[in-house]
């Protein structure tokens, strides 16, 4: 009993860490890595270095990015991505029904 007294405050640490600092670190890895591998051409983006661009094309492991003017063509690294401003959603289709 004397043992397991002793380790006790050393798995409440462990414990602790864990919650405070690995697990919310392991969400933040997942939200990114959903977020580089949702990445689409004509996403509006911001990279690590504080460009805006648009995707132009994308590769296995970088992506093209088109400046706001369009003269420039920059190719990045995919894990370059810091945050996606504006997704380019697909083009939804409507249909008006008439009304008799």
């Amino acid at each position: 009993m004397g043992q397991l007294a002793s380790l006790l405050p050393f798995i409440l640490m462990f414990v602790l860490f864990y919650f405070l600092l690995i697990r919310p670190q392991q969400k933040r890895q997942r939200a990114v890595r959903d977020m580089q591998s949702s990445l689409k051409k004509g996403d509006k983006i911001v990279t690590i270095g504080g460009m805006h661009a648009t995707i132009d094309a994308i590769d296995e492991g970088t992506i093209v990015l088109k400046s706001k003017d369009g003269s420039s063509r920059l190719t990045f690294d995919r894990n370059a991505i810091r945050e996606v401003v504006e997704s380019s959603a697909p083009v939804a289709s409507t249909t008006l029904e008439k009304t008799e």
